[in-house]
This record gives C-alpha cells, sequence and structure tokens, in this order.
C-alpha cells in the first residue's frame, strides 16, 4: 500500500506533531503550519493525534497509487482532483492501484495536508519525523529532505478504515477577515500607549516574504522603546519588531533565539489560520487575555482526546 510521487511540486513535507525538548541546543520544533487542519485530517483517519502527515503548501503535486488504500485531506483547497475528477478537502477517500491524485495552485488557503491511517512511515531524528530544512532533520529518511520524485509513502498500518465526516463548524473560511490573539510578551512595556493603540488598530498586510520560519507583515509601523535586546528564547507565534518596525510572526521553523523586540505572541490556533494566509491578505491584532487563550486550547484540544 503507496503512493509513489510522481512530481513533487512546490513544497511538500513530511510533518507530525513537532520536536520537542531540544530548542535549548538550537533545534527548534518543526511541525504542521496549520495545526488545525492537520489535526481534522488525523481525526478523519482515527490516527493518533501527531501522526505524520504530508503538509503540501502551494500545490502542484502528482501521486500515483501502487495499490488499494485510503486517505484523508484537509486544509486548503489547492484544486485537488483524483483521476481528473475534483477532490474537495475535509474527506476521506479510497483510491486503487493506478489511480493519480493530482494537485494544481490555491483556491482557497495555502496549505493542506494528506493522512494515511496510522500516519506516514518515516525515518525519526530526535524523537520526531518533522521535517526542518534548514537543520537537515526528518523527512521521510531523516535528512530533512522535502519529497522527491519517485519517494513512496507508506501508511503505517492497512486495512479499511471507517470514514468519519467533519463538522460543519470545524470547517474554516479561508477568505474571512483574520484577526489574530495576541497575548503581550516580555517587552510589551517597551511600546508606548500610542504605538500599542497603532499596533492594534491597523491592518496589516502578509507580505511575498512568508516561509516556514516566519511571515512579515507591512503596514503602520510600531516602535520600540527598545531598540534591542540580550537574546532569548523564541515562542512559537512571538511578534518580533524590527527596526523598521513592521512586524515578523515567527512560526513553526523559527530560530530559537533572537534579539529583537517583541510586543507579543500570536495565541496557536490564530497562528494556524494566519498559515493558511496568502501575499496581499491583511490581518488584525487584538489583545487576547491568557485565560481566554487557555480556555480556547483546553476546548480545542477536548477534541481529540475522546
Amino acid at each position: 500500500m503507496s503512493f509513489k510521487v510522481i512530481d513533487p511540486g512546490m513544497l511538500a513535507l513530511v510533518q507530525d506533531g513537532g520536536r520537542s525538548g531540544y530548542q535549548h541546543l538550537g533545534v527548534t520544533t518543526g511541525g504542521p503550519m496549520d495545526e488545525h487542519a492537520f489535526d481534522w485530517a488525523n481525526w478523519l483517519l482515527g490516527n493518533p493525534r501527531g501522526a505524520a502527515a504530508v503538509e503540501i503548501t502551494y500545490g502542484m503535486l502528482v501521486l500515483e497509487a501502487l495499490s488499494d488504500m485510503t486517505f484523508a485531506l484537509a486544509g486548503a483547497d489547492l484544486d485537488a482532483r483524483l483521476n481528473g475528477d475534483p477532490l474537495p478537502p475535509w474527506q476521506t477517500r479510497q483510491v486503487q492501484a493506478g489511480d493519480r491524485l493530482t494537485f494544481g495552485s490555491p483556491v482557497s488557503g495555502l496549505r493542506a495536508y494528506l493522512a494515511f491511517p496510522g500516519g506516514v512511515q518515516a525515518v525519526a531524528r530526535l524523537g520526531s519525523v518533522a521535517t526542518v530544512i534548514r537543520e537537515k532533520l526528518g523527512g521521510l529518511d531523516g535528512s530533512g529532505q522535502p519529497l522527491r520524485k519517485d519517494d513512496h509513502l507508506l501508511p503505517v498500518e492497512g486495512g479499511v478504515v471507517e470514514p468519519r465526516t467533519m463538522p460543519d463548524w470545524a470547517i474554516p473560511d479561508y477568505a474571512e477577515p483574520l484577526k489574530m490573539g495576541l497575548i503581550p510578551g516580555y517587552q510589551y512595556e517597551s511600546f508606548s500607549a500610542a504605538q500599542r493603540m497603532k499596533f492594534f488598530t491597523s491592518p496589516y498586510t502578509v507580505t511575498s516574504n512568508i516561509d516556514r520560519m516566519g511571515y512579515r507583515l507591512k503596514g503602520e509601523p510600531v516602535i520600540s522603546e527598545q531598540s534591542g535586546i540580550i537574546s532569548e528564547g523564541i515562542a512559537l507565534g512571538a511578534v518580533q519588531i524590527p527596526q523598521d518596525g513592521q512586524p515578523i510572526v515567527l512560526m513553526r521553523d523559527r530560530q530559537t533565539i533572537g534579539g529583537y523586540p517583541k510586543i507579543g505572541c500570536v495565541f496557536s490556533l490564530d497562528l494556524a489560520r494566519l498559515a493558511q494566509r496568502k501575499p496581499g491578505d491583511s490581518v488584525e491584532f487584538q489583545l487576547l487575555d491568557v485565560a481566554e487563550a487557555e480556555n480556547r486550547r483546553m476546548l480545542y484540544d477536548r477534541h481529540f482526546s475522546e
């Protein structure tokens, strides 16, 4: 049971829940850019949470089934087609040997997740198969390579998978306005009240300078009273403000330390929504209380612990 990679497309990576416990050694976490879509792709197949799946950025991937198997697709609409017929995301499908699964360019969103029963077979490095190209870790053989032509994707488990149906409320609309919750960070007080007001009331545009390491935004500049700080650890979603005043939201493959002032940290589930935004999209920030963030996180996690 496997898929053969005919064309690897723009960027297709094996990702699991991420590589934890090594940031003090300079090793970042990796993991899915859109945690929401990744989790639901695995849920559709009844997989353990964090099971390895394929993260497809932008599209253009072409796969050929070498045997009968089941898969799940969630996240962005990348104009996926099965033997030429449209295949919307947020569902499971069965394929037979010789079937072709192809992806075009984004219709809605930017990243889709392809999950297999039990996960994708891959070689673990430092306890994870999450692919971080910069660090040469993860992927099918552990070397940090994206999917390549003639690679084979094998599920961890075989057999028939009982299909599940996505609840309507869990399917996001990637075209809706995005207002991200921000939890104040260590240097929050170094931004004056006027600068903070500007930050929370101004829309920002996603630039073309985005990747798995960070999203650079453009809009009303905000200036910290500190030009720099002693380098310190970087949390997922940290919003750095460099000297030009344009925010940088740090994502899954972020550096582990940094010396720019950080106004705060984007709530993880809002960060997943940001990962589906493309250059030119508009986003905003709103202040988020820690207790509210914890409540939202608890309610989300409950869906995958039952």
